[in-house]
């Protein structure tokens, strides 16, 4: 006795599209571009682009160009920002500092000044190495 039955990897609960793979999730001013060439390129010779739409296109172009420049610039700011508090911090050194720790005041004498990983770091005459936001006060030895 032959019975006809259906093959479950063709049932629909079964299948698993393939995925797709695209390039970067973000436009860039490139991307922008060339969609605007391409646009043109492609457009109908007896109803072309209206010049407000175009005109609208370039726009979100320049706009689009400017807010990449700012992110850049931003970065650099940050960079230069982070440069600068180990050059901050490191007038500390000689000097003493109190900060609190378990509840109970201590201090020591500034030895030297790191940074790893966008945080400063105090490296003191006893030894120890703490954190730089956790100062409370500094003062002339």
């Amino acid at each position: 006795m032959t019975t006809n039955g259906i093959d479950p990897s063709l049932l629909l609960e079964n299948y698993n599209p393939p995925e797709r793979k695209t390039g970067n999730q973000i436009l860039g001013k490139d991307d922008f571009l060339k969609i605007l060439l391409a646009q043109l390129q492609n457009q109908d010779p007896l109803n072309p682009m209206e010049d407000k739409e175009f005109i609208a296109q370039m726009a979100n172009f320049s706009t689009l160009e400017q807010m990449i420049n700012i992110s850049s610039m931003f970065e650099q700011l940050m960079q230069t920002q982070n440069n600068q508090a180990l050059l901050r911090y490191s007038e500390w050194i000689g000097k003493n500092v109190y900060w609190q720790e378990e509840g109970n005041t201590k201090s020591g004498i500034v030895k030297s000044v790191s940074q790893k990983d966008n945080q400063i770091f105090l490296e003191l005459d006893n030894g120890a190495t703490i954190d730089a936001s956790l100062v409370m006060k500094v003062e002339s030895k």
